[in-house]
């Protein structure tokens, strides 16, 4: 990915941050000599022998994990907020661009099957199931989903429908693109009318862009 070095976002605790907070990914490889790629949610994780990895799957139905040999290259990408930067906003001439947060993670990839496989949907399930009763005030009187509570045909089903993988990561590119080339003066316009907006997109970029300043 192209990265101007003004966006070049080489704290490794942010970028790791980012990933967890914006797991919904992009899976993509080649099939057949084409690109193809599956939106889907990924984890990051430490193996047993504390290499960063990525866990996922995909739906046995979809035909990328066949030609995905354990070993090959596959690329991740994790994209956040974005927003258009009018250069109404500059206190000179110039033109409109865009701010945006995106990060792509580059590994092997691994399929992963029986215990392994239960444990990655684990963790998993439990991750999202901890965000979601987090933003709820009677967390406590809700229904918490885990994998050893389902069914064990329904699980059994659906295992056998699933391709399991883990990516162990290679490199990571991390673009933070945040206006960091503007002066003070026009670096904190753009953040603020960025937070005018009513677009929660451009808010979150807003927030980044102050963020940027405190690291």
């Amino acid at each position: 990915m192209y990265t101007n070095p003004f966006n070049q976002q080489k704290d490794p605790a942010e970028v790791r941050r980012f990933i967890n907070e914006n797991g919904f990914g992009i899976l993509v490889s080649t099939l057949g000599g084409k690109h193809w790629a599956t939106h889907i949610p990924l984890k990051l994780d430490h193996d047993e022998a504390g290499y960063e990895v990525l866990h996922g799957h995909i739906a046995r139905a979809n035909p990328q994990w066949r030609d995905l040999p354990n070993g090959s290259e596959v690329m991740a990408i994790f994209h956040g907020p974005h927003a258009y930067i009018s250069s109404a906003w500059y206190d000179h001439p110039n033109v409109p661009t865009w701010n945006y947060v995106a990060v792509h993670v580059y590994g092997t990839f691994r399929e992963i099957k029986g215990d392994e496989l239960v444990q990655s949907l684990a963790k998993l399930t439990d991750k999202y199931e901890s965000l979601r009763l987090s933003k709820l005030a009677d967390a406590e009187n809700q229904q918490r989903v885990t994998v050893a509570g389902l069914p064990p045909k329904l699980m059994n089903d659906n295992l056998r429908a699933l391709v399991g993988f883990e990516i162990k990561i290679t490199e990571i590119q991390a673009n933070y693109k945040l206006s960091q080339n503007r002066d003070a003066k026009n670096h904190a316009n753009i953040a603020q009318e960025l937070s005018k907006q009513s677009d929660p997109l451009a808010q979150q970029i807003a927030a980044e862009m102050m963020q940027s300043l405190s690291c």
